[in-house]
């Protein structure tokens, strides 16, 4: 089982079975290897199910190298929300031939120095969206590292929430805006992914009617901003009654290449 060296865990939702020869030797390499988590118990220990009827464990101070408490133990919440997800973990012991003993932990602190030591603005790289909140999205990047996405980072289009462009567990691509990596704090941008104006205006031409969605008037009534795609927005001429995230249908007046405008009519 080969993955790239850290992906979000989920990222692949392997069918692969493990046996004992892939553990032990993953004990002695130190490979990572990824499992279905079966069930969070009353002193939140993971157990995860391996497949071939071989079942293995996370202790509840293996399941993360950072929020922890002064023991090393993680918010039980933390270890409850791993339930029905794929984790990834290195195999720390095998008692008895049988008795795994895993960690995520220690995935999560290689994750931690590879994101310090090779992680650069501009960089490219795989996500799953974890959690939102109003004024963004927390994006795990690999090996339970995650980003926090800005909600003006999403998309050129202003939104309200991240909820119009995600869902929890939605598989993206993200760029890297920002690293402190003395704090191991990562800033993430999405709206460089959608395309720049000129790319997206290629799809419009002028004298048709498309579809839109209706965004914030201006600041003084004299139009309503329409988003044809998240990262082209047109002003269309102020129309009463329509509601934010309202779809309707525009016409294209007029297309201003120099000044990247574009002229629509509410039909």
């Amino acid at each position: 089982m080969e993955y790239p060296k850290f992906i979000p865990e989920g990222w692949i939702e392997t069918n692969d079975k493990l046996d004992y020869k892939i553990l032990n030797e993953a004990l002695s390499s130190g490979e990572i290897l990824q499992g279905y988590v079966k069930n969070c118990d009353s002193n939140y220990n993971l157990h995860i199910d391996l497949g071939n009827n071989i079942k293995g464990i996370i202790p509840r101070n293996e399941v993360e190298e950072i929020n922890t408490d002064e023991f090393g133990f993680c918010n039980p919440n933390i270890c409850k929300n791993k339930v029905n997800n794929f984790v990834q973990f290195k195999v720390k012991e095998i008692y008895n031939n049988e008795n795994v003993l895993l960690s995520r932990r220690n995935v999560q602190k290689q994750a931690l120095e590879w994101a310090k030591k090779e992680l650069e603005p501009g960089m490219i790289v795989n996500g799953i969206i974890r959690n939102m909140r109003n004024f963004g999205a927390f994006v795990e990047i690999g090996g339970g590292v995650v980003g926090l996405l800005h909600i003006e980072d999403i998309s050129i289009s202003r939104i309200k929430s991240p909820e119009e462009r995600f869902y929890i567990g939605q598989k993206i691509n993200v760029m890297i805006k920002s690293i402190d990596k003395e704090e191991s704090k990562i800033v993430l941008s999405y709206k460089e992914l959608l395309g720049n104006w000129e790319d997206n205006i290629k799809e419009y031409d002028e004298k048709t009617v498309v579809e839109g969605i209706v965004k914030e008037t201006d600041k003084y009534k004299n139009g309503i901003f329409i988003e044809l795609k998240p990262n082209l927005v047109g002003l269309a001429e102020y129309k009463q009654g329509l509601e934010y995230g309202q779809k309707v249908k525009v016409y294209i007046k007029k297309i201003i290449k120099d000044r990247k405008k574009i002229k629509l009519l509410i039909v």
